[in-house]
């Protein structure tokens, strides 16, 4: 499946290196195996292990050997580090930091991204969003997703919404407008990183 082009930071290869970068970056003290990462981004290790070479390459990740095993992390040592994490954080970052801050709140069924964001995530042009639109199916205390939210605006830089529905509104029973509109939009889901 040919990817869309990299409209959330157009100075990129491909949609995939800014995901890979943005992970990176935004979890500069995590070590990950590129069996790992081909896993979380549905790649394989082959495309991952490409993509790491280039990025160690250029100096933008390093590398440690254990056997026939690569760990790679962010390297934050060099100069470029702070001002590419706070351009990943605005570009690909939603989908790393949500993807992690989501799952574990009891409750919480499926998550998207919706809105202006999901739609340069799937190629439509256009300026880079001011928000992030987020939909939470299921039943988690709103208290809980008010915190993920502020702390996903944090790292983030942004603001981030979420609105919560059950999952019966979800799977169509019930004729709520605004579900009609997200579903006829392009949306990411967050376990599709």
């Amino acid at each position: 499946m040919k990817q869309p082009p990299a409209v959330l930071l157009p100075l990129l290869r491909s949609p995939f290196q800014g995901e890979l970068l943005a992970w990176l970056f935004l979890h500069p003290e995590e070590e990950t195996s590129l069996t790992e990462l081909a896993q979380r981004f549905g790649k394989s290790e082959s495309t991952v292990s490409r993509e790491a070479s280039r990025l160690r390459d250029a100096d933008l990740i390093s590398e440690r050997r254990t056997g026939n095993l690569r760990l790679i992390r962010a390297n934050t040592d060099t100069l470029i580090a702070r001002p590419l994490t706070e351009l990943l954080a605005l570009t690909y970052g939603p989908t790393a930091v949500l993807g992690e801050l989501l799952p574990p709140v009891e409750g919480v069924t499926e998550a998207y991204i919706f809105g202006s964001w999901a739609a340069r995530y799937r190629g439509e042009p256009g300026p880079v969003p001011r928000d992030v639109d987020v939909l939470v199916v299921g039943t988690a205390d709103q208290d809980d997703l008010y915190d993920v939210a502020r702390t996903a605006e944090r790292t983030l830089g942004r603001e981030v919404s979420i609105r919560q529905v059950s999952p019966t509104a979800w799977a169509g029973h019930g004729d709520d407008p605004f579900l009609t509109a997200v579903r006829e939009r392009p949306l990411v889901g967050l376990d599709e990183r």
